[in-house]
């Protein structure tokens, strides 16, 4: 099993900057990759950006790609989600979810963290 843990969300002004973290704990050898995900009020959740487990470039939303940074640390098992320029449009429940080596899509997800842009 796999536990994840999102923190980091907080009350920002349009184009300031917050960093989301996730910790990821359990069973790490399952991990195949980890994305982020949000979700405003009335809207479906999104997808905003993922990156594999054993590192490399992450993968991201059209629109976010430029103004949001996906990271991992490898000596804490913690997966981050740079957030810099943010709108409005931004604000939304963010999760942090993970894939295994053996399933397809996400099995494992995170309780959230609240991200509130104001104007």
């Amino acid at each position: 099993q796999v536990q994840l843990v999102e923190s980091g969300g907080g009350l920002v002004q349009a184009g300031g900057s917050l960093r989301l973290s996730c910790a990821v704990s359990g069973r790490i050898s399952n991990v195949y990759s980890v994305g982020w995900f949000r979700q405003a009020p009335g809207r479906e959740r999104e997808f905003a950006a993922a990156l594999f487990w054993r590192g490399g470039s992450g993968n991201y939303a059209d629109s976010l790609k430029g103004r949001f940074t996906i990271s991992r640390d490898n000596a804490e098992n913690t997966v981050y989600l740079q957030m810099n320029s943010l709108k409005p449009e931004d604000t939304a429940v963010y999760y942090c979810a993970a894939r295994s080596l053996y399933r397809a899509g996400y099995e494992y997800w995170g309780q959230g963290t609240q991200v509130t842009v104001s104007s």
